[in-house]
């Protein structure tokens, strides 16, 4: 199956707005940032993560904790995915029990994913509560989940895919629509 760009919906510039925007939002909703802690999903949503934590930082003067999580084995769909899937390193560093915790990820489609990471962060403990802030929202939804914080929300049809593209992960930060050519 090809795939055919069709549009560059953010660049650097709007992707870096979306998350200054979001760490806003994030400290709107939680005046108390002592019990504050930002897990990614890897691999782009743990990117996100640490910038967010580095904007929510800079915007407070003090730093919060931030994680990477890895869904690989709590996925639903893990025979399909690949035949031997890599499973990477979670990174948690700190006690999630009775904190607020700010999921990442880069998009949410059918809420899939989020389901595997919230089992997984359950995991490593009972936080107060968890909230969830994607880069991209493009609706489509499965499961009875929805983002807290978006940076933009893309209506897309069930042909077109969402690109985030990542400096630290893909040499240039953008996101983009593509369709899936048979």
């Amino acid at each position: 199956m090809k795939i055919k760009e069709k549009a560059k919906v953010l660049d650097a510039e709007q992707i870096d707005k979306s998350l200054v925007r979001i760490a806003h939002e994030i400290l709107e909703n939680n005046k108390d940032v002592e019990d504050l802690a930002i897990v990614g999903i890897r691999t782009r949503g743990a990117i996100l993560a640490q910038r967010l934590a580095a904007k929510i930082g800079s915007i407070k003067g003090s730093l919060v904790p931030v994680g990477a999580l890895d869904i690989t084995l709590y996925r639903d769909d893990l025979t399909t995915v690949a035949e031997q899937p890599v499973v990477h390193k979670t990174e948690i560093d700190f006690d999630i029990h009775e904190s607020v915790i700010v999921l990442v990820d880069d998009v949410l489609y059918t809420g899939r994913t989020i389901r595997c990471a919230l089992d997984a962060l359950i995991d490593f403990g009972r936080p107060k509560s968890i909230q969830l802030a994607v880069l991209v929202d493009r609706g489509h939804r499965e499961l009875p989940i929805r983002a807290d914080y978006a940076g933009k929300n893309i209506p897309t049809s069930q042909k077109e895919t969402v690109q985030v593209k990542i400096k630290e992960s893909d040499g240039v930060d953008e996101v983009v629509v593509a369709e899936k050519e048979d």
